[in-house]
């Protein structure tokens, strides 16, 4: 059974993953928190900026998935400190320790100027921030292509969308990735034999999104946010004009949430 490193462990998508994955994959859940090991779970205390836990923490693995970090507008301090350096201490420690594959949890306010389009937007497309924080996804997804170029990691950067039970207002609807298709999505991340660095939109097969599915990776999307978009809040004409809604009007370097 093949073993996986789960950095931020304890938090919304790392619990949810390290439970809907354990009994598949041999899991070691590394958090700043403290946690309990469960059955197939491993847990470690560490920050992601300790490069001697972080080492220690990727022994033995066969991947890393990178979601620790601060997932809103913040400090810009802050967010250099635990988004940037942190996924830099990440890629050394999986490089040092020899783990072939690294998965970035990056997200969809690396693009969150983007508009929407009439065709697909490939993942490829480059980062238009919309906040300090989509910044350092932008970044942390260029400090993934450097190391797989320099080192031949395989680094997978996705750009995480709502990750919701049900979208929360009407420009979540677009970006929806359901609980479901986010397994899908890592499952199909952590099994794919594409090597090399790519980035990848995390959403489900929503009607209304505009942003391209990898099927390259082998994942299929099988929730849509029509189903579920009744119970969203409206959302203004502001915040629907770009891929990255409201974050792109918050006063930047200033936590909001």
């Amino acid at each position: 059974m093949r073993r996986v490193l789960i950095t931020g462990g304890a938090g919304r998508i790392g619990s949810f993953l390290t439970e809907r994955l354990a009994g598949d994959y041999e899991l070691r859940s590394f958090d700043v928190v403290a946690q309990e090991d469960a059955d197939g779970v491993e847990t470690v205390r560490g920050v992601v900026g300790d490069l001697d836990a972080l080492v220690a923490a990727c022994a033995g693995v066969d991947a890393v998935v990178h979601l620790a970090g601060i997932p809103v507008e913040a400090l810009w301090e802050d967010l250099i400190r635990v988004n940037l350096d942190g996924t830099r201490t990440v890629l050394e420690a999986a490089r040092i320790a020899g783990v072939p594959k690294v998965i970035l949890a990056s997200s969809i306010h690396a693009a969150g100027f983007r508009e929407p389009t009439a065709s697909p937007l490939p993942a490829s497309s480059a980062p238009r921030p919309d906040t300090f924080y989509g910044w350092t996804k932008g970044a942390m997804e260029s400090l993934g292509s450097l190391y797989s170029d320099r080192y031949g990691l395989t680094v997978f950067a996705v750009r995480i969308g709502a990750f919701q039970p049900t979208p929360w207002s009407g420009a979540d609807v677009p970006i929806w990735l359901s609980p479901d298709d986010c397994v899908r999505l890592f499952r199909a991340l952590l099994d794919t034999p594409v090597t090399g660095f790519r980035v990848v939109w995390g959403v489900s097969a929503n009607a209304t999104g505009w942003l391209e599915h990898d099927a390259d990776i082998g994942y299929v999307p099988a929730d849509d946010s029509a189903t579920v978009a009744h119970l969203a809040a409206p959302s203004d004409a502001a915040a629907l004009a770009h891929l990255g809604g409201v974050f792109c009007a918050v006063p930047l370097g200033k936590p909001f949430w």
